[in-house]
């Protein structure tokens, strides 16, 4: 069966608590996936460059960097750390209601760093929890959590791609010069050489209409039930001001997840809240864990981080440029079709996560780890090969978000167990993720832009081969971490993964 017993009263017994996870990463995927799709209207709302229209990418990015590497800092107590998800989470809806309203880039991109901070909390503050509730089981659960994000980023493509702008986004006398910047504008976006821009007519600021505000306000009134939520899960668990209860320590209830895996020494308490590697990035570079741990321990942290730095950093960049890629020779894909690859890719990591629910409690993380990264190289590599069908375009882009989807969980799970849940694993992970996409999306979209489309596969396929290397190098820093703690009989716990066994 795919739930035993014990794993079924877990999840029933924490059952809200996993729901209101689970939604919140629901909000952080409508926020990844809208901006590929709707660059040009945005662009053309705002009435910017190509390289400013860049920089609310950038900024997005940036400030989810901060928001994963701070956000830690509300785990203190589940007060702090609803009241976050709830404050992440309604600000996602403002932003989506404001974006319509930004006819600026710098106002734009300030709403957008805004969004990437709420990304930031809600990324960290959810696997943190699951990772609490749920410990030796937590990967299922962080499957599923991270199944949440594919469906938001899935949803908010098909939102928006009824209101994108086909021919032009503006009302002039001059229906030409406003089709040719669009023209011009898709030409600039695939890498093409740019041309004077004077020579198209951009509109004021009162012209500008583009339909696709109103794909911004579904999204805010779809998001809205999730900051609902969160509100409810506070208001059951009494921390609602208003009901003048005092902040219950993070997890108090949660013995039975404790008890059933014969760690009763070990439950979480109100010191244990304060566990190192479950908080900001800042106190786990100061945690007392860290004071004579063995090299292995710090590999352990930086590989992982290093692996799902550039896995993540494919995703954001494919997703992110996809499109670029498919406008440009020789693919030369119509707007609506090409439209559509990137909700192909978010829906192909949809599937992919909610398939990995139950192959997660099948198979060891480090197998499926080597499956995906395996299976991203073949993809990137038959991408390259047959880089002038458009069929095989959408295959690939379909394959390749199936294997890329469950690498974020898998490795959370694997790295969390390989240390027993005493590092700093969740928190240096999400922000290498973090940091990959940011850093990433830019590179590769400049590199588009200077070389040509055809450099995208090209970058795909250097960057997951480095993923893939990484990984084995982090596979015989789990081998010395098992043998330098042989030694310490109190300490082997922290090496007893099952999926070491791949290591013999």
């Amino acid at each position: 069966a795919m739930w035993d017993e014990r794993i079924w009263t877990l999840f029933k017994r924490n059952l809200l608590h996993t729901l209101t996870y689970w939604s919140v990463f629901f909000s952080f995927g409508l926020c990844i996936a809208f901006l590929g799709p709707t660059i040009l209207d945005l662009r053309c709302q705002t009435q910017s460059t190509l390289q400013e229209i860049t920089w609310v990418f950038f900024s997005q990015q940036f400030c989810l960097l901060i928001g994963s590497s701070v956000g830690g800092v509300f785990k203190q107590t589940l007060f702090c750390a609803l009241s976050a998800l709830f404050v992440s989470s309604l600000l996602i809806s403002v932003v989506f209601a404001i974006i319509p309203l930004c006819h600026n880039v710098l106002l734009l991109a300030v709403a957008m760093a805004v969004a990437g901070l709420a990304m930031g909390v809600i990324d960290t503050i959810a696997n943190i929890q699951l990772v609490k509730l749920y410990q030796k089981d937590s990967a299922i659960f962080l499957q599923a959590l991270h199944f949440f994000i594919g469906f938001g980023a899935l949803v908010s493509p098909l939102i928006a791609d009824p209101f994108l702008s086909d021919t032009n986004c503006v009302v002039g006398n001059s229906t030409e010069n406003s089709t040719g910047m669009m023209h011009h504008l898709r030409n600039a976006l695939a890498g093409t050489p740019m041309h004077n821009l004077s020579q198209y007519q951009l509109p004021t600021e009162g012209e500008v209409v583009t339909q696709v505000s109103y794909a911004f306000w579904i999204m805010a009134l779809i998001n809205l039930p999730v900051p609902i939520a969160v509100f409810v899960l506070m208001n059951r668990e009494r921390l609602v001001p208003c009901c003048a209860s005092s902040s219950p320590p993070l997890l108090e209830t949660d013995e039975l997840a404790m008890e059933t895996q014969g760690t009763e020494g070990q439950t979480l308490d109100t010191k244990d809240s304060d566990a190192p590697g479950h908080g900001d990035l800042f106190s786990c570079c100061h945690s007392e864990t860290l004071q004579g741990a063995p090299l292995s321990f710090f590999g352990i942290h930086i590989l992982g981080g290093m692996v799902l730095f550039m896995t993540d950093g494919i995703v954001g960049a494919y997703s992110g440029f996809v499109y670029t890629y498919a406008v440009a020779p020789p693919m030369n894909l119509p707007h609506k079709t090409a439209g559509y690859l990137a909700s192909v890719f978010w829906a192909a990591i949809t599937v992919g996560r909610l398939v990995s629910i139950p192959l997660s409690y099948r198979f060891q993380p480090v197998r499926l780890l080597l499956l995906n990264l395996a299976g991203v190289i073949i993809t990137v590599l038959l991408l390259l090969i047959f880089f002038t069908s458009s069929i095989f375009l959408f295959i690939g882009t379909c394959l390749l978000g199936l294997f890329l989807s469950s690498i974020f969980p898998s490795m959370l799970a694997y790295t969390e167990d390989i240390l027993d849940y005493k590092g700093c694993a969740t928190t240096v992970l999400v922000t290498s993720a973090g940091m990959g996409e940011m850093v990433l999306q830019v590179l590769v979209g400049s590199i588009i832009h200077s070389e040509g489309s055809y450099s995208f596969m090209l970058c795909g396929m250097i960057i997951g081969c480095l993923a893939f290397s990484l990984f084995f190098v982090l596979l015989f820093f789990h081998r010395m971490h098992k043998i330098s703690l042989s030694g310490h009989p109190g300490k082997t716990a922290m090496v007893e993964e099952p999926g070491a066994d791949c290591l013999k």
